[in-house]
């Protein structure tokens, strides 16, 4: 009897940690960009790193981008983490821009920042060699109310243009380099972390050149929208381009659900940023994670669990 007693415990016990072990399981969806954006594919490479590694498995979809992804997350529920740029959760957190009509969204948290984004103003004319030079042309600006769209809006706006001084057509990444490729528009703003596969893509078919903001415009224009940073484009990041481009960046960061729990963002931060070193061999973007680019610069509040796990690290960041 005493020994049915103890097999019974321990029957017991194993019973227990497979619930438990369940209960710390989690299955979750991430919203990202179109399929030929740096999202998808950045996205796809980190939720089966995590999922490899973690009882956490995510599946990545291809979304409208940033403004869609939190709306997924706030208004419809449909996504729990996403991977969106650092001005547009910026708006939607404070109820400005593309998000003025449907007021402040809080109900998101931040993971923390991947990688810078800059927005590339792609041609195949080289004859355009100045944002000014676009006026009268047909400019793809990104969907209508995406983060590309408001960036494009920046820009013009440092050269004391609008929308009405070019002829603006509202697509995707690949959409936009299929239309150049077609030679349907004359050149795209795109904002990615470079180089971009659709932009790559591109270069095996076409001559592609990169449209610099000048030193004058740049100053002017990070005074006025001071959430951007300037950042050099190499040469040679696509093929057949040999110079350096200079233009702003942002940062593709990582947000989730309020709701979602402490331990299940604490096991994807730390899974990222721990093995920053195994996911950059996976992936190029995986080079620029770092504690300090992931923490510095953020405007909307942090999980908690993407908080204690910084507080480990000795950084700490704001959650409210």
């Amino acid at each position: 009897m005493k020994k049915k007693s103890l097999a019974k415990a321990a029957a017991l016990i194993m019973a227990c940690g497979m619930l438990a072990t369940t209960a710390q399981a989690a299955t979750l969806t991430m919203g990202t960009g179109g399929e030929s954006g740096t999202y998808y594919a950045f996205g796809g490479v980190l939720a089966s790193y995590i999922g490899q590694n973690t009882d956490v498995n995510i599946t990545v979809v291809s979304s409208g981008g940033s403004a869609a992804n939190i709306s997924d997350i706030v208004l419809n529920g449909t996504v729990e983490l996403a991977t969106v740029q650092s001005d547009v959760m910026t708006y939607a957190y404070e109820g400005t821009n593309s998000f003025e009509e449907s007021g402040a969204m809080s109900d998101f948290r931040v993971l923390g920042a991947l990688y810078s984004e800059a927005v590339q103003i792609v041609t195949c004319d080289q004859n355009l060699i100045s944002v000014s030079d676009l006026a009268g042309k047909n400019v793809c600006v990104g969907d209508i109310g995406s983060g590309t769209y408001y960036n494009t809006i920046d820009v013009l706006s440092a050269y004391g243009m609008t929308l009405d001084d070019i002829n603006p057509i509202y697509q995707s990444f690949g959409d936009s380099t299929e239309s150049l490729k077609d030679g349907k528009i004359d050149a795209a703003f795109i904002c990615a972390g470079a180089p971009t596969t659709a932009v790559t893509d591109l270069a095996t078919s076409k001559e592609v050149y990169l449209i610099s903001i000048d030193d004058g415009h740049m100053a002017s224009l990070l005074k006025t929208c001071p959430w951007y940073a300037s950042i050099t484009i190499p040469a040679g990041t696509y093929e057949g381009f040999d110079k350096n481009t200079n233009t702003i960046t942002v940062k593709a960061t990582l947000i989730c659900s309020a709701n979602l729990d402490e331990e299940t963002a604490y096991t994807i931060v730390s899974t990222i940023y721990d093995n920053a070193d195994a996911i950059a061999e996976l992936h190029g973007k995986g080079a620029e994670l770092d504690l300090e680019f992931a923490t510095e610069g953020i405007a909307v509040p942090f999980h908690a669990g993407a908080a204690k796990y910084f507080e480990e690290k000795g950084i700490t960041v704001d959650t409210e």
